[in-house]
């Protein structure tokens, strides 16, 4: 009788042998249109749609991965949305010329998109990107005090993906760059991040040496990989602050899309792995299928075998597998290799 009414949650649980993510990476939300009385909802709806297609791949794709699409027409766009939603903004705004517009794009065409045209879409799970940048002008380095760049970084070129974090001001890291100004560059990062050393870490360093030009330099941990980069910019015509701003604006672009580079999906390389999992613990199976349906990495599972006690379970997935494991850890699931096995349960 035990076997038969696990065979029944097992039809109930993988009848599609498809898991899809309920995720937000293919969610667009709070696109703010203007509304007046000559634009049809048809009208207002293909204006969202476009935006909301433009705010995803830039959200997804790499920048020289973005000009593959530029040749889809709105048709080709539309089939890929599963819903919208337009709603008025809320009360506080009290704009009523504006709505708010929200889509969703079928993750299975988006897949099936990318495939044909060769490219690779990133799913940055960890968005936090601690950074410090350092003015070096006249030979003197400002890092906390007297620096536009850090006391305006969080105030140009706010953008949803990545979340910058800088550090607060301390001794440490003030002894830490002034014995190491003749070698800025060659410095351990590690040793200015003491308290986030497991996570993402950019230094820049900004040299104004009050010539037409710029020099960055950019030395980043992501994803416990070393990236190091230089950037050079051209005043031209532009005030000192217009200036600043736009190396900002350029150089948070380029950290964005390093994050991106170190969290890259190829949907034409999916990944499997053999787990089993333990069915002697009441309501395990269950739980497992309502957290696992927030993990958008995970294509299908797959039911191997079962009995009374364990199930074992074949996981169709993208990416790399310690992120996988992050990601599980995140909706409390344990993933945990003992002896050669590999073996799933609930927290």
């Amino acid at each position: 009788m035990k076997l038969l009414k696990l065979f029944f949650i097992l039809i109930v649980f993988f009848k599609t042998e498809t898991l899809f993510s309920k995720n937000d990476l293919f969610n667009v939300n709070n696109i703010q249109l203007e509304k007046n009385s000559k634009i049809t909802n048809n009208a207002l709806a293909k204006q969202g749609i476009k935006k909301g297609f433009n705010k995803l791949i830039t959200r997804m794709l790499l920048k020289e991965d973005k000009d593959k699409l530029s040749d889809l027409n709105f048709s080709t766009v539309k089939q890929l949305v599963t819903y919208y939603q337009i709603t008025n903004v809320s009360d506080d705004q009290k704009n009523e010329k504006m709505v708010n517009f929200n889509v969703t794009f079928d993750k299975e065409k988006i897949h099936n998109l990318f495939y044909s045209r060769g490219i690779l879409y990133s799913d940055i799970s960890d968005k936090e990107l601690f950074v410090l940048p350092i003015l070096i002008k006249k030979n003197e380095f400002f890092i906390f005090n007297n620096n536009f760049f850090h006391e305006n970084w969080n105030e140009i070129f706010k953008d949803e993906l990545i979340e910058f974090v800088l550090p607060l001001e301390n001794i440490e890291i003030i002894k830490s760059i002034n014995d190491n100004k003749n070698s800025l560059i060659d410095l351990n990062i590690l040793n200015l991040f003491q308290e986030y050393r497991n996570k993402n870490l950019a230094l820049v360093i900004i040299e104004n040496n009050e010539a037409s030009n710029v020099k960055v330099y950019i030395k980043t941990i992501i994803q416990g990989k070393n990236i190091s980069k230089s950037l050079d910019f051209k005043k031209k015509n532009l005030n000192t602050n217009k200036f600043n701003e736009k190396i900002i604006t350029e150089v948070k672009k380029e950290l964005i899309n390093l994050v991106k580079s170190k969290n890259l999906i190829d949907i034409r390389t999916p990944s499997f792995l053999n787990t089993k999992l333990d069915l002697t613990k009441k309501g395990n199976l269950v739980e497992l299928n309502s957290r696992i349906k927030n993990i958008d990495s995970i294509e299908k599972i797959f039911v191997q075998e079962f009995n009374k006690d364990y199930i074992d379970l074949r996981i169709k997935y993208l990416g790399k597998l310690d992120k996988l494991i992050n990601q599980l850890k995140k909706e409390k699931i344990n993933l945990k290799l003992i002896n050669d096995q590999w073996f799933i349960k609930t927290l």
